[in-house]
């Protein structure tokens, strides 16, 4: 029995059945999973489909069954971590109750990932690949609920209670981004930062970014 015919009759761990061509979620993160150290370390252009097969496990007929081509699984891939990261950072919010802590937890977390060397080299390979799929460049750094929009969300709720005094919230998150990231972010996308800013670095700069966002936009009983 070949490997595809093994995708098509996998079992189905939540209907005691079998899943369907290309629909075992297993499968798929195996096949993501080796995508993303496949294009980490070669690149979209010099990585193919049989690099990818090698390094997941994976038949060739198998990979074809979940992705049409070498863009589509790039696509899937930037996706997929893109779209892991919202979440946990959504997540992280919705525990805090204090604005101060959900800021310093948010923006904490906003620059390590940043400056991580694998976030750094996966966009050095989307924008490597922009004139080509500027599609994919959009969605991954303006996609539907990005890290703009989970923190308009926060900022609302603050609003709302009338622990913040702002008029244009999209305006004052973009600005919170941007202290945050700082210097930070393209200084190792370009490779002036050889690595990552050290825990007391990143801390210093997002204690500072949140005592001027706070200075600008807290509730002020005299304003």
């Amino acid at each position: 029995m070949t490997e595809l015919s093994h995708t098509d009759t996998d079992e189905s761990p939540s209907t005691g059945g079998r899943w369907a061509a290309g629909e075992d979620p297993a499968k798929r993160k195996q096949i993501l999973d080796g995508a993303r150290r496949v294009f980490m370390k070669l690149g979209f252009d010099a990585a193919s489909m049989n690099d990818v097969t090698r390094d997941a496990g994976v038949s060739k007929g198998t990979l074809y069954v979940y992705f049409a081509n070498k863009e589509e699984l790039f696509t899937a891939m930037i996706e997929s971590e893109r779209a892991a990261f919202v979440a946990s950072m959504r997540t992280a919010l919705a525990e805090h109750g204090d604005i101060e802590s959900g800021l310093h937890d948010f923006g904490t977390s906003f620059v390590m990932h940043l400056t991580d060397e694998k976030v750094i080299s996966a966009m050095r390979t989307v924008l490597g690949v922009r004139d080509r799929m500027p599609a994919l460049c959009q969605r991954f750094f303006n996609g539907p609920e990005n890290l703009r929009t989970i923190l308009c969300d926060y900022l609302a709720r603050y609003v709302e209670a009338g622990r913040l005094e702002i008029s244009d919230i999209d305006l004052a998150a973009g600005q919170f981004l941007d202290l945050c990231s700082g210097g930070f972010f393209k200084f190792r996308l370009f490779g002036s930062m050889e690595h990552a800013p050290p825990r007391h670095e990143i801390e210093r700069v997002i204690n500072g970014a949140i005592r001027v966002f706070m200075a600008a936009y807290g509730a002020n009983p005299r304003r």
